[in-house]
Formats: structure tokens, C-alpha cells, sequence
């Protein structure tokens, strides 16, 4: 029996961090299907290439560092869940994840980005992830750092006291301390210092083709350049806000960030290269397809490992794994260069969605387009109710648009969705508060004339 859509079933919830390394194939693929419907070819594929690193990382160092990862091809139409089967792989092992566009790189000696920069954008990942982690560690120290420096600022003369106690000073600064935590002083104006950069990012361009590379003058040269402080006057809460973050930059080692974000890309990235087919053309000699063949050969280092220099140290990518997807409708995955097909040993054909998918895509997921709209109405104290034969009228509906004009897949239902709610969403703040309910009769009350004509159909949905 399928659940009522009006009350989703509970999800459970996702792995801990500190259980990935022990996730099976089978619990990942649990894990992609509370966000994901169907194409189980392709979960069990990426499941067992996850899989696969965790076994890499219990082998000695020799034997290591000889297993390559096995690249992955994912075979199917637009919609159908291939970048976020790869997406969400990577945020459940915590991995530096990077979506690109195949179609978007060129030949060296051509005017556009080489590949080389899609690492180089993976690391600049890979290093804000860090900071990230490393912030949310440092936060409670930060925050007392913070605190004690505020206590300065709001305390004139409070620098050095004399020897011996001061029970009058220090029952005083407790008591500010605690009426600060209180939130009672978060409007009262206090003058702190605000490091500035002495010098704006510079952009660069390349020998590799026109590629841009964000370079600090001041990183570049050692901090010799320094930065200037300026003094602003700012709210208790403003200068909270501001200590805290300089205090959680003193307290990180940024070039211990730099090189854990290297090693985590060496280790753990994951690049997923979109349009594939776009290039898997061969020369013509002529036009725009002249440097398809090239963008393939220059991506071929790629995979199969080199070194690439980046502004955070250079980067190994004999371990990163790439998964490249493509609708295939002209071309097919033997027209890219044979040394290319070799370095993606695993080919994977997602099969395009049904009305069926689309009653469970609305329903069954995590984060299931039901549930999003439900949360965003009862903002407004809207209580959103779709019933059985609703979901399965919209579903229907999806789908038949997609048959009679682009099939885009799932993405669909964010359209119909959206003119189907148009009304609800743009009264909610001047309705009645209480329990809207979404029937069958409604949706096609909605949606059946703009289907039924094509042409506003192409135009609308």
C-alpha cells in the first residue's frame, strides 16, 4: 500500500561520520535510496566504487598505491538522478565534489579553460571544506576568546591590574560577562579594530589557455605586505560576530588546512564530468568540433594520473575518482578515444523515469517535492494536505508532458509543482490559517487545459 501523501512516512536517518568507513555497498545504496528513486545499476556501481576506497585504505602502501580507481560511465537521458547519485555520494562519504561541464573546456592553444583547472577548482573545495571543519572545532575556544576580548572593550581600563586580588574588578567583569551572554548589551556600540587586505585577489591568466587563477599578493609574498586595521564603530553583536572570526583564523593553522585539503583531494575527490558525449566526437578538421578530440587527449592524463600545480601545492590524481555521464543520443561511449574508454572500466544505463517514478519521487524521498511544499506552507500556517490521487494526477500529468515535448526527466515536476501551487503560494499570508487539502479534481482543475494544449504547454510547462 503506498503511503498517504497528506502524512509522509518517517525517514530514517543518515550515517554517522564516524560510520562511513564501515559502510557496506548494500547500506550505501540504502543510504542513496532515501534521496534518490530507482536506477539501482547506478547506486550499485558508485556503492561498490566507495566501497572500494575504504578497501584501498586498509592495504599497505605498496599495494595501495597500485589499485587505480575504477572510473565510472553513467549512460541516460537528462532528469533521470546521474549527478545526484554522484552528488550525493560524495556528501555522505565527505568527500571534495566537483560538477563540470565537458562541453565547457578546450584544447591548450584554444581560447576557453583547460582541464587541468577542474582540479584546481576541486582543491579551492577541498580547502573550504577544511576551514570549515577546522572553524567549527576552534568555535568554542574562539568564542571564549571572543568574549574575554569584548569584556576589554566594554571594561575601559581593564588592561593589566595590580598585583594581588581585585574582588570589586572581577565581580564586575562578571557581571558584564553575563549580561553579555544574556544578550542585554547586543546593541550597545563598542570600536574594534578590522583587519583589511592590503590588496585586492589579482586574476591571472594562464600559459595553459586563458585559465583564471585567484592569487594573494599578500599570500604570494609571505605576509610582507600585511594588512591594514581600520577602526569601526559597530554593535556588541556586530563585534561578536567579527572577534569570532579572527579568533578562529588565529586558532587554525592554515597551511596544515592547505595540506590535509590536498591530501583529502589525493585521496577522496571525486570529479564528475557532465556531457561527456558533447566531446566524444572525433576530428573534422573544421569549426567548433576541431579541438574535441584534444579536450579528450588532454583529459587523459587527467584520469589516468598526473601532477597539476595549484596555488595550494600540487596535486596527485592518480586516485581521484571520475564519474562522466552523458545522454548518448548521437553519439555513444566507443566514440570517445580508445585510451579514454579504458580508463572508465564501469558503464552504467539509467533508464528514464515513468509516471510511477514520479508518484515515488513526489513521495518516498528524504527530501521529497510533497515534503518541501508542505514545509514551506506551514510557514504561513498552512497546513498542505495531497491526497493519493493527487500525487498520481500530477504524476501523470509530468509525464505526459514529458512524452509530447523535451523529456528533462524529474525536473518536470519542479515545474508542475510550481504552477500547480501558484495560486496557494501567492495568497498564503492572506488566507485563513488551517488545512488546505490538494485533490485529483484540483490538479486537473489547474493543469489539464495548459496540457492539453501543446503549445502553451511547451511555453508553460
Amino acid at each position: 500500500m503506498e503511503p498517504r501523501a497528506g502524512r509522509l512516512p518517517s525517514v530514517p536517518e543518515e550515517p554517522t561520520a564516524d560510520s562511513l568507513l564501515d559502510l557496506t555497498p548494500r547500506q550505501i545504496v540504502a543510504a542513496l535510496d532515501r534521496h534518490i528513486v530507482g536506477q539501482e545499476k547506478a547506486k550499485r556501481a558508485v556503492a561498490i566504487a566507495l566501497r572500494n576506497r575504504t578497501r584501498r585504505l586498509r592495504l599497505s602502501p605498496e599495494m595501495a598505491e597500485e589499485v587505480a580507481p575504477k572510473n565510472i560511465i553513467m549512460i541516460g537521458p537528462t532528469g533521470v538522478g546521474k549527478t545526484e547519485i554522484a552528488r550525493r555520494l560524495a556528501r555522505l562519504a565527505g568527500s571534495p565534489f566537483l560538477k563540470v561541464e565537458a562541453s565547457k573546456y578546450t584544447e591548450v592553444g584554444y581560447v576557453g579553460r583547460d582541464v587541468e583547472s577542474m582540479v584546481r577548482d576541486l582543491v579551492d573545495i577541498a580547502v573550504e571544506m577544511e576551514r570549515a571543519e577546522r572553524s567549527a572545532q576552534a568555535r568554542p575556544a574562539a568564542r571564549r576568546n571572543a568574549e574575554d576580548r569584548l569584556l576589554d572593550l566594554l571594561l575601559p581600563g581593564s588592561g593589566p591590574r595590580p598585583a594581588g586580588p581585585d574582588e570589586a574588578f572581577a565581580r564586575s567583569r562578571e557581571k558584564i560577562r553575563q549580561q553579555l551572554r544574556d544578550g542585554a548589551l547586543d546593541d550597545q556600540q563598542v570600536e574594534v579594530e578590522v583587519r583589511q587586505e592590503a590588496f585586492p585577489n589579482l586574476k591571472i591568466f594562464g600559459a595553459g589557455g586563458l585559465e583564471e587563477m585567484d592569487i594573494s599578493l599578500r599570500e604570494s609574498l609571505g605576509g610582507l605586505l600585511g594588512g591594514r586595521s581600520k577602526t569601526r564603530r559597530v554593535t556588541v553583536a556586530q563585534a561578536r560576530d567579527i572577534l569570532e572570526r579572527e579568533e578562529e583564523d588565529r586558532l587554525i593553522d592554515q597551511d596544515e588546512a592547505k595540506r590535509r585539503a590536498v591530501q583529502r583531494v589525493e585521496q577522496t575527490g571525486i570529479l564528475f564530468i557532465d556531457e561527456i558525449d558533447k566531446i566524444a566526437g572525433r576530428e573534422r578538421g573544421h569549426g567548433p568540433d576541431v579541438s574535441r578530440e584534444g579536450v579528450q587527449r588532454d583529459l587523459l592524463p587527467l584520469v589516468e594520473g598526473t601532477r597539476v600545480t595549484t596555488k595550494h601545492g600540487v596535486v596527485r590524481t592518480d586516485h581521484i575518482l571520475f564519474i562522466a555521464s552523458g545522454a548518448f543520443h548521437v553519439s555513444k561511449p566507443s566514440d570517445l578515444i580508445p585510451e579514454l574508454q579504458g580508463r572508465f572500466p564501469i558503464r552504467v544505463e539509467l533508464r528514464s523515469l515513468t509516471a510511477g517514478d514520479f508518484v515515488r519521487i513526489l513521495t518516498e524521498p528524504k527530501s521529497a517535492l510533497v515534503r518541501q511544499y508542505q514545509a514551506l506552507l506551514l510557514t504561513e500556517g498552512i497546513d498542505l494536505e495531497f491526497t493519493d490521487d493527487a500525487v498520481h494526477a500530477i504524476a501523470d500529468l509530468a509525464a505526459t508532458v514529458n512524452q509530447a515535448s523535451e523529456n528533462i526527466g524529474a525536473r518536470r515536476l519542479h515545474t508542475v509543482m510550481e504552477r500547480l501551487l501558484d495560486t496557494i503560494s501567492f495568497e498564503a499570508p492572506d488566507m485563513p490559517q488551517g488545512r488546505v487539502t490538494i485533490d485529483a479534481a484540483y490538479v486537473r482543475r489547474m493543469l489539464a487545459d495548459i496540457v492539453k494544449d501543446q503549445d502553451l504547454s511547451r511555453y508553460i510547462l
